[in-house]
């Protein structure tokens, strides 16, 4: 069995266990590392697909993208943060295991060049090849229909996510602009004539 095959394996193994452990994971602090995990081990396996753009593509996007919800989630559910940072060590052992995970990961996807008793030879393409080429040539030919649906769907999904969180609060004071500027002075200032006051 090749080397490639169990590189495939361990890390399939691990996203299965990840994906997993998302779903079963009663604190969203870990349900949110163990995606993250899963999204570098996904990127790991594109990457032995030699899919490059994909891969990296998965972890600006999506890493980026599932920590910038969970920090709006934590906004939104107005969650203690100094009892959070007083389990910062309880956390520590999942964080760092998750973490060397990831490096371990990344070490032997992209240090393969280095390292040549641990990957492969690279497959022997063509120099003018390019994945990301080929890529946006199938989306905006073959697949250009579906591209912008799928925009337009996520498009309504975020002006919905928008009309789902946008409240007015009775309790707050806003200016109007618009009123300051049509005011006149008869209106705020009121001269009120009053007898004088005679020492007796």
């Amino acid at each position: 069995m090749l080397f490639e095959t169990l590189t495939f394996y361990f890390f399939a193994a691990i996203l299965i266990v990840a994906a997993v452990s998302v779903v079963t994971s009663r604190n969203p602090v870990h349900a949110a590392l163990f995606l993250v995990l899963a999204f570098f081990t996904a990127s790991a396996i594109w990457m032995l697909l030699r899919a490059e753009f994909l891969a990296i593509t998965l972890v600006l996007v999506y890493v980026g993208a599932v920590m910038v919800l969970f920090l709006f989630v934590v906004m939104m559910l107005d969650i203690n943060l100094d009892r959070m940072r007083e389990g910062f060590w309880s956390y520590l052992p999942l964080g760092a295991t998750v973490g060397i995970l990831m490096v371990a990961e990344m070490v032997l996807i992209l240090g393969g060049r280095y390292f040549d008793f641990l990957l492969p030879k690279p497959r022997d393409y063509s120099i003018s090849y390019s994945n990301t080429k080929e890529l946006g040539r199938l989306l905006y030919t073959d697949y250009m229909y579906a591209f912008e649906i799928a925009a337009v769907i996520l498009l309504v999904a975020i002006i919905a996510a928008i009309a789902l969180t946008l409240r007015r609060r009775k309790d707050t004071k806003a200016q109007d602009p618009s009123e300051q500027v049509r005011v006149k002075r008869a209106d705020r200032v009121r001269i009120v004539s009053m007898p004088s006051e005679k020492d007796l």
